[in-house]
């Protein structure tokens, strides 16, 4: 129970629908396809309470999140995952 008391006086609440810019950061939804399968994959960035790989949300500390912070549309990234590396190009960054 503290350590829950402890993350809510420490939370901060982001309106995500305020953000805008072309740069992947916290709360963006970006669009990318996978340069080896040419397949789409939406994701959110949120934090790690909120994570739902299920629902296309991922936690900003995830390798692929890692790799996409700060980048921009038309970037390609590359994320090492445990089946190997993997190289995304970024198709879309929005915040909604």
């Amino acid at each position: 129970m503290a350590d829950l008391e402890d993350k809510l006086s420490r939370a901060d609440i982001i309106d995500v629908s305020k953000l805008k810019g072309d740069q992947v950061m916290f709360g963006a939804t970006v669009t990318l396809v996978d340069e080896d399968t040419d397949e789409k994959v939406k994701y959110r960035i949120v934090g790690e309470v909120e994570a739902d790989v299920k629902q296309g949300k991922i936690s900003i500390t995830s390798p692929i999140a890692r790799a996409l912070l700060g980048k921009k549309k038309k970037d390609v990234v590359e994320v090492s995952t445990p089946g190997g590396g993997k190289s995304y190009e970024i198709m879309k960054v929005e915040f909604k």
